[in-house]
């Protein structure tokens, strides 16, 4: 099995927030994240698809056809939107990391069945410091 990656990145704001709590509420959950007046991060999307190498072409996915379906079913939604109230395959869920990370899965598995490889993980940098991996359910 072979295991390949391909890293794309994106802007976007947010706000976390449960809106039946209270702004203070929500500050002792969520923490800064809960600013009312939202915060951005950039973040950095590694999205890594298994399989076997053909045996004519070495490939197991050609990367162009990765990134392209990356391009059109996630960072033409998120990049530089806001991603409370921009996003579809957000819509109705707080967008933690982990939910952006399950959204992105949701968004790519199906389709990069369709051109012949397998998802792997989908792995969301929201800083240096804070990295979420989702390997689907």
């Amino acid at each position: 099995m072979i295991y390949i990656t391909r890293r794309e990145h994106f802007s976007a704001a947010h706000r976390l927030f449960l809106p039946e709590y209270s702004d203070e509420e929500n500050f002792e959950v969520f923490g800064k994240c809960s600013n009312p007046n939202w915060h951005g991060h950039n973040y950095i999307l590694f999205v890594t698809i298994k399989g076997e190498a053909d045996p004519q072409t070495g490939l197991v996915i050609h990367l162009r056809h990765v990134s392209k379906l990356i391009e059109e079913k996630v960072l033409q939604k998120v990049d530089h939107k806001n991603l409370n109230i921009e996003v579809d395959f957000l819509s109705g869920k707080v967008p933690t990391s982990e939910n952006v990370a399950i959204g992105i899965w949701n968004e790519l598995a199906a389709d990069i069945m369709k051109i012949g490889g397998i998802l792997h993980c989908v792995r969301l940098e929201q800083s240096e410091n804070n990295i979420i991996e989702y390997y689907g359910a």
